[in-house]
Formats: C-alpha cells, sequence, structure tokens
C-alpha cells in the first residue's frame, strides 16, 4: 500500500509541476521525446525494411543456390569486377550437363532477362523484363497463375511465340479484358498470350513477376542474343541435402564442363542467399548503432533536463519535505517519491516519442510504398525501458538531496 501511495503522490506532484511550469517542463522533456523518436524510429524503420528483405529472401529460397558469372558482393574489401568481366555467361548447356549429373540437385533452371518495349494495340508499356526461361522454372520459382496456364515442354523445345504477364502488365495492356489468347508485341514481334501470373506486390529486390514477360528460351534466342546477356542457373537441393553438399558437388561438375584444369581458378560463381543476409545483417548493425548515438545525445539533454527539473522541485518543496519528516516520513519515503516522479516524468517524455513514431508509420503506410510499417511490442517496451531509466539515474541525486534533509533546517528554510 506505501508504494500505491507513493505512486500516486509523485504522479500528482509530477502532474502538477506539469501545468504550474508547462514551458519549462515541455521544453525539458523535448529532449527524451527526441531521443527516443530517434531511437525507436530507426529501429521500427528498419525491423519492418528487414521483415521485408528476409521475406524477399526466403522467397528466393533457402536450399537454392545461383550460378552466376558475377558473384554477389554486400560491401567489404574491394570488389575485382575486371576479373569477373572476363568469364562466361551461364548457359544452357551448364544446366542441362548439371541436371545430367548432378545427385543432389532437385530442380533447376536457366534464366535470361532483356529489357523491351511490350505493345498491345495503342497501349504500351516500356522498360519491361523479359525473362527467357527452361521448363523447370516453374518448380523453383515460387509463384501462381491466376488465369490461362504454363508453358508444355513441346512448347519450350520448339520455342513457341508465346508468353505468360504479370498481373500488373495485364492491367496495363488489357484494363479489364481478358488476354488468354491474344496478341502482343515485344519489340514488334506478335507473341501470344497463355497465362497471367497473380498478382505479387514490390519486391525489394525488383523480382516480382507483376511487370514480367516470360517466354521459352528458346524464342527469346530468335529475338536476342542471348550469351551477351546477364543469365544465371537456379538450383534447388533434394530433401535430406545440404547446400554445402550441393555446392561442392555443383563445382566439380562446373569445373569439368568448362574444362578447368586443377590449380585453375573457378570462371563462375555460386550465390546463395545467406550472402544477402549477412550483408544486410551487417548494414543494419550500422544503422542502429547510428541511430543510439544520435537518439543518445538527445536522451542526455533530456536526462539533464529531468535532474534540472528535480533540483528545481526539491527546492521548491523544501518545507513539505521538512513537514513530511517531522510527522514520521521515513528517508527512503522521500527518495522514492522524488524518484518516482522523476521516472515518471521521463516516461512521459518517452510516449510523446512513441506517438510520433506511430503516427510516422501511418503516414508511411498511407504513401503504400510496399513495406508494411509498425511498432512492434519490442520497440515500445525499448523505449519506455529506456525512458524509465533515464528518469531513474537522472533523478536520483536530486531524489537523494532531498532524503538527506534535516526536517529542523528544512522547515526553518520556508
Amino acid at each position: 500500500m506505501i508504494y500505491l501511495r507513493l505512486f500516486r503522490e509523485s504522479y500528482i506532484f509530477a502532474i502538477r509541476a506539469i501545468i504550474a511550469n508547462k514551458t519549462r517542463t515541455i521544453l525539458t522533456l523535448l529532449g527524451i521525446t527526441i531521443g527516443i523518436f530517434a531511437i525507436i524510429a530507426v529501429f521500427s524503420v528498419f525491423d519492418s525494411v528487414e521483415k521485408k528483405i528476409r521475406t524477399n529472401i526466403n522467397e528466393l529460397g533457402n536450399k537454392t543456390l545461383f550460378i552466376q558469372k558475377w558473384p554477389w558482393a554486400m560491401g567489404g574489401s574491394e570488389y575485382p569486377w575486371w576479373k569477373y568481366y572476363k568469364r562466361p555467361e551461364a548457359s544452357i548447356n551448364d544446366l542441362n550437363e548439371i541436371l545430367k549429373r548432378s545427385e543432389t540437385v532437385k530442380y533447376g533452371c536457366y534464366v535470361v532477362g532483356i529489357s523491351r518495349l511490350v505493345e498491345n494495340r495503342n497501349t504500351s508499356s516500356e522498360n519491361n523484363t523479359i525473362l527467357g526461361i527452361s521448363y523447370q522454372y516453374k518448380e523453383v520459382k515460387n509463384f501462381n497463375i491466376s488465369n490461362g496456364r504454363y508453358f508444355t515442354p513441346a512448347e519450350m523445345q520448339t520455342g513457341n511465340s508465346i508468353v505468360m504477364i504479370g498481373h500488373k502488365l495485364k492491367e496495363s495492356l488489357f484494363k479489364t479484358g481478358d488476354p488468354i489468347g491474344k496478341e502482343i508485341k515485344i519489340s514488334g514481334k506478335k507473341v501470344t498470350v497463355i497465362g497471367v501470373i497473380s498478382e505479387e506486390g514490390d519486391d525489394i529486390f525488383g523480382d516480382s513477376h507483376d511487370w514480367f514477360v516470360i517466354t521459352p528460351i528458346n524464342y527469346l534466342r530468335t529475338i536476342t542474343n542471348i550469351k551477351e546477356r546477364g543469365s544465371y542457373i537456379s538450383l534447388t537441393a533434394k530433401e535430406f541435402v545440404s547446400i554445402d553438399q550441393m555446392r561442392d558437388e555443383l563445382v566439380g561438375i562446373l569445373r569439368s564442363v568448362r574444362r578447368l584444369k586443377p590449380g585453375v581458378e573457378d570462371n563462375f560463381a555460386i550465390n546463395e542467399t545467406s550472402i544477402l543476409t549477412k550483408g544486410f545483417k551487417d548494414f543494419f548493425g550500422i544503422v542502429t548503432m547510428i541511430g543510439w548515438i544520435i537518439g543518445g545525445f538527445s536522451l542526455l539533454v533530456g536526462g539533464f533536463g529531468i535532474a534540472n527539473i528535480m533540483f528545481v522541485s526539491v527546492k521548491e518543496r523544501t518545507g513539505q519535505i521538512g513537514i513530511q519528516k517531522s510527522l514520521g516520513a521515513k528517508n527512503y519515503f522521500i527518495l522514492l517519491q522524488f524518484l518516482f516522479e522523476a521516472i515518471f516524468l521521463s516516461i512521459i517524455g518517452g510516449l510523446l516519442g512513441l506517438i510520433i513514431v506511430f503516427l510516422g508509420t501511418l503516414l508511411l503506410n498511407s504513401l503504400d510504398i510496399g513495406i508494411d510499417f509498425a511498432v512492434s511490442i519490442k520497440n515500445i517496451t525499448l523505449a519506455l525501458s529506456v525512458s524509465g531509466l533515464i528518469g531513474l539515474a537522472s533523478g536520483f541525486i536530486p531524489a537523494y538531496q532531498a532524503s538527506k534533509l534535516d526536517p529542523v533546517e528544512a522547515i526553518r528554510a520556508t
């Protein structure tokens, strides 16, 4: 009961301090508010972005490897692009040999992309990604077909002039009409639409199918030289086969296919999603540290402000403290009373910072940029905990001085 009484009295004193000295209190709490806002805003934004990135990375596949000319790089040492530039592109022959020889690969597909103008009568869409794919693309990539169908093996082999298009491209070219069986043009060449891919939403890596045109690789090679284009092979591992086992086997197969002598450096890169995960983790770690530094200065200023308010409060209530002590109040009672007041004031500043962050997330979500921003329970707990600790640290010395006042001298000072 005594702690409830302490909390109630501290609450009343804090409210009175705010009402009696509005400008001074608001300016003092501003430091706490800005500090909490800076820290929690950084954490909330990057938690939301990281969640989106992790979702996109997981969609690439945790047991998927990508064979490419260029290795993925996420910062670190200098990137020797001049060495990788001389490497050959991944080829359809590489994929065929891997599928023939591998005992660890479950599915594999060859993908090459170009950018072209896509037209439907008087409607056009510029700089669309045209993907040429091999048959097992549907097994490696995670997507659904909302209307129409996928390619048959025979259509893949003969390279028919047929395509699947993304949901947003379909809406752009056909509005509300049914595109199945209709013809569109890719750089002036007619192709027939056989399928529409379900809407996927924006992708941080630009890997969403919404604006893509997908066609058999044997058709794409009739309209462009795919050997000069960026291409890759995507492979998924069999059940109970680790990613490391598949990687080791692929190195041996590719060195054999490309006839690389012992001691000669690989002329291919085998990339995996863990490279992206680690790179983004390091990046977010740096940004988080910057957020703490920026917010820390504001919290430091806010802490001094809380201490200043408490020193003034002790001075203004010196006589009251003397009366309390003369009536039997213990030192710890006075100490806790002022500590609770300091913590309460600090938490008010933290709550204001949280409210600003919350309003900011509502604004960002209204812009519909493809990321769901939110303030997590973890960040709310962190904000209130940090605010409370700042209040405790800032209010301890004034509270301790108040608890040590001599009751006679305190009453005489009024």
